[in-house]
């Protein structure tokens, strides 16, 4: 293992960052948007890196990768509307477009005037709106980079476990209100490969962040997102079509929702396609298998410079 991976799992084991949720949480800050609470955190020193999270989660997805990207860049990441500690308002109307609008504020208002981003699932929806902003010249700032983790970048391959189509239909919000804690994890855990499954404390932390604020009462509005991704379709996979700035897509194969087929799909319609794909994987592969999604992210960017 090389020295950059070693040095960060020294960094961790011996506490320099936080270990646990409650961690995490202390070393965040807060900021007001539309009103509203947002939780975040920054670290590190270097090329500005913006890490943006899935559904149904929060930032905490990324615990096992910071020790390791805050040694090589200067790392933002945030809790988006409606996600883990920030605020989850009952009435809100949640979209992708929306949450684009948080970061893109976010990220100008700190004065940044590039950015690599780094999405997982939901959060590639996102930085796809990015792109598309980017591509137009709206954007106040530039994208350096994009790395994709997995996300329904192709709604048409994209295969949401039943709970999910629950949640959308005219059933969603008693079916989002009634989630109990073992129907949330038996679905949780059917996300991930075989090899490295969540443990009971990543079960309680995962429910934390769901629960807390009230977040199970929004989760049908939440998950609008997929009738989102069918209706811009042409938009955001446009801007994967016609992106002129490196991209790459780590996959988790194993993953049943967008694993193989959507790795498949984006060496169909993409131009010279950057794909690693990572077997016995699933949809979590920074919580499956940090080091390896570190070490196949920093050579994207070592070939990025």
């Amino acid at each position: 293992m090389d020295e950059v991976i070693a040095d960060a799992r020294r960094a961790a084991s011996a506490g320099r960052e936080p270990g646990t949720l409650e961690g995490w949480q202390h070393g965040g800050k807060w900021f007001s948007y539309e009103g509203h609470a947002i939780f975040s955190r920054m670290a590190g020193q270097g090329e500005p890196l913006v890490l943006i999270h899935g559904f149904p989660t929060a930032s905490w997805d990324w615990n096992r990768l910071w020790p390791m990207l805050t040694q090589q860049y200067s790392v933002l990441t945030l809790d988006m509307l409606g996600f883990g500690f920030s605020d989850k308002p009952v009435t809100y109307r949640y979209s992708i477009e929306d949450q684009a609008d948080l970061f893109q504020g976010w990220i100008e208002g700190l004065g940044l005037q590039s950015v690599h981003l780094f999405a997982h699932d939901y959060g590639c929806s996102v930085a796809q709106e990015l792109m598309a902003r980017d591509q137009e010249g709206s954007l106040p700032f530039a994208i350096t980079s994009v790395c994709f983790l997995n996300g329904a970048l192709f709604p048409e391959v994209h295969n949401p476990l039943l709970i999910q189509k629950l949640l959308r239909s005219p059933l969603g919000g008693l079916i989002s209100r009634g989630l109990t804690r073992g129907a949330f994890e038996r679905n949780f855990r059917r996300l991930f490969g075989n090899q490295n499954p969540p443990d009971h404390q990543d079960m309680d932390d995962f429910w934390h962040l769901l629960t807390y604020n009230n977040g199970r009462g929004i989760l049908h509005h939440l998950i609008q997102f997929m009738e989102e991704r069918r209706c811009h379709r042409n938009r955001w996979v446009g801007a994967l079509q016609q992106a002129q700035r490196p991209m790459r897509l780590i996959s988790g194969t194993a993953d049943p929702i967008s694993g193989a087929s959507m790795a498949r799909r984006f060496r169909e319609l993409v131009a010279n396609p950057d794909v690693v794909t990572l077997r016995n994987v699933g949809h979590y592969p920074h919580l499956e298998c940090p080091w390896e999604v570190f070490s196949a992210y920093r050579e994207f960017r070592k070939r990025v410079t």
